[in-house]
């Protein structure tokens, strides 16, 4: 069974605005790189979808921006030919490697989950909220930012119920980030 990932970059203040933290550098964009390489699949919902198709989708011509960096070209390039799943209610069609989820979100990400391989991805604020309210999410990977923002979306704001995590893993950056991966506590029996 594949296990569903929640990754995003959070402020100390818990903003997940992607605007709100420090702007990637090198470690990070290796981070994300490795992350992304390791989904068999990516699942966003519209926003998130739209947002990253925006900056990361390979263009037409098929060269990538002068804005792009070498060290950011890796993650484009995984990012770009990943697999995507896009939970919409409101696109009619999703064509970046994508194929539209309009059917149940529970049954949908459960047979995705059944379906062979290791892992698959889920970013973005208000999808995430929806699976860990399902008890869908098998890991939480915060990158946590070492600055307040101050305003913004909170990170899983209006959760129905805690979720009780333990740290499983912990890589401290140079930038002062942290990235921390948590599993659900289970209930000993």
């Amino acid at each position: 069974m594949r296990t569903l990932r929640y990754s995003i970059s959070v402020t100390l203040d818990g903003c997940c605005h992607h605007e709100a933290g420090l702007p990637p550098d090198e470690e990070s964009m290796d981070y994300w790189t490795a992350e992304m390489a390791q989904a068999d699949a990516l699942i966003f919902g519209r926003t998130t979808y739209e947002m990253m198709e925006s900056a990361w989708r390979k263009p037409a011509t098929g060269s990538w921006p002068d804005w792009m960096t070498d060290w950011q070209l890796p993650f484009a390039e995984t990012i770009d030919q990943a697999k995507k799943y896009v939970v919409s209610s409101t696109l009619s069609e999703a064509d970046w490697n994508a194929e539209l989820v309009t059917d149940d979100l529970g049954a949908t990400v459960e047979l995705l989950k059944q379906e062979p391989g290791e892992a698959l991805f889920v970013g973005g604020v208000t999808l995430p909220l929806a699976l860990a309210d399902l008890g869908l999410i098998d890991e939480y990977v915060f990158l946590v930012q070492p600055l307040l923002a101050g305003h913004g979306p909170s990170l899983l704001a209006g959760l129905r119920e805690h979720i009780e995590l333990e740290l499983v893993d912990r890589r401290d950056f140079r930038s002062g980030v942290v990235a921390q991966r948590f599993r659900p506590r289970t209930t000993p029996a």
